[in-house]
């Protein structure tokens, strides 16, 4: 149990509609993210049903059993981030510290196992410039690693102010926002892995 007192800032305050700043923050941005992966993806399905030069390799080009170990992993580390905010809502700094460390080294292992993936790739000849397939799968599916990193980042922030002890409102709310920005994240990928590798 903590002993340090709850202390609120701006984040906190709710906003005119309600919502505090931080949340709202989070959730434009996320608007944003919808938008431009939301382009990439109509553009694919588009080009893939319409342009006769939309050529898709085979399955086993792909590497599928990969890609649904990944998908595997990133939902095992949306299951962690939300045992970590449950554990900073009842005070347990170490169930939050594990959770998140778990959610972090989830997402180490899939950056590695894409860094895998990727070489393999351009043996089998698929590369950003060897047709649509390429330039669609090498921009969508380092987009969405950029975004780990990201999410691995912030995440990475909040474990280091916690192991410090600076365990306030702030960082339940911290939690709460990086969070939000990790299931976007999951979510991207689930989206990602049937159209990339199965369909």
């Amino acid at each position: 149990m903590s002993s340090t007192p709850w202390i609120l800032d701006a984040s906190d305050e709710p906003t005119s509609t309600g919502v505090p700043h931080g949340k709202l923050g989070i959730w434009v941005f996320l608007a944003s993210e919808v938008m431009l992966f939301g382009s990439l993806i109509s553009s694919y399905i588009v080009l893939r049903l319409g342009s006769t030069h939309f050529i898709v390799p085979p399955h086993e080009f792909l590497s599928v059993p990969v890609a649904a170990l990944n998908t595997f992993v990133l939902i095992i580390s949306s299951v962690t981030m939300v045992m970590a905010l449950a554990s900073i809502q009842q005070d347990d700094r170490k169930g939050m510290i594990m959770y998140l460390i778990a959610t972090i080294l989830c997402g180490l292992i899939f950056l590695g196992v894409k860094t895998w993936e990727y070489p393999h790739k351009w043996h089998e000849g698929i590369t950003i410039q060897s047709g649509l397939f390429g330039s669609f799968y090498f921009t969508m599916t380092g987009l969405h690693g950029l975004h780990v990193i990201g999410g691995i980042a912030f995440n990475l922030y909040i474990l280091i102010q916690g192991i410090r002890g600076k365990w306030s409102s702030t960082h339940c709310q911290r939690v709460e926002y990086a969070g939000i920005y990790w299931h976007f994240v999951d979510l991207v990928w689930v989206v990602l892995f049937p159209l990339l590798y199965l369909l």
